[in-house]
């Protein structure tokens, strides 16, 4: 099932059962995804789909700090409800040994021997972990290997 077909499907569920909060996330998805295929102008690949994912992520982490910050415990719970059922459309996380096996098979592979090696080792790192792992956890990943 694409995609497209799964949410689709959520949002069907969502309604028979009156989930709103499911229902408006699941909304926001796609509306985020079509605005990117028009944007894009052709029908969004995979690895074009887990980016408008992983972005709708980072603004929900990004949210549930700001409203934390501003001491709003009732958005701050909804948010983290919004962010589980985005989380539910990635991939799986890779755990932190698996990234750090990830980072050194990168740095292996582009025969990286110090920190002025860093921008190739991502350049490989991260297309392999796409949606898999956070950008700032793999550059920590390898900067610790590099060090």
């Amino acid at each position: 099932m694409s995609l497209s077909e799964q949410i689709m499907s959520d949002m069907k569920e969502a309604m028979k059962a009156r989930d709103k909060v499911k229902l408006n996330t699941v909304r926001m998805i796609k509306s985020a995804l079509m605005n990117e295929k028009i944007k894009a102008g052709h029908d969004l690949t995979p690895e074009e789909e887990l980016t408008v994912l992983s972005r709708e992520k980072k603004q929900r982490e990004e949210s549930i700090k700001e409203f934390a910050k501003a001491n709003r415990n009732d958005l701050v719970a909804e948010t983290k409800q919004e962010l589980a059922i985005v989380e539910d459309y990635l991939p799986k996380q890779l755990s932190k040994e698996e990234l750090n096996e990830a980072a050194a098979s990168a740095i292996a592979e582009v025969n990286a021997h110090d920190k002025s090696d860093f921008g190739k080792v991502m350049k490989v790192l991260m297309p392999k972990i796409k949606g898999k792992a956070d950008g700032k956890a793999a550059s920590a990943a390898v900067r610790d290997q590099l060090s």
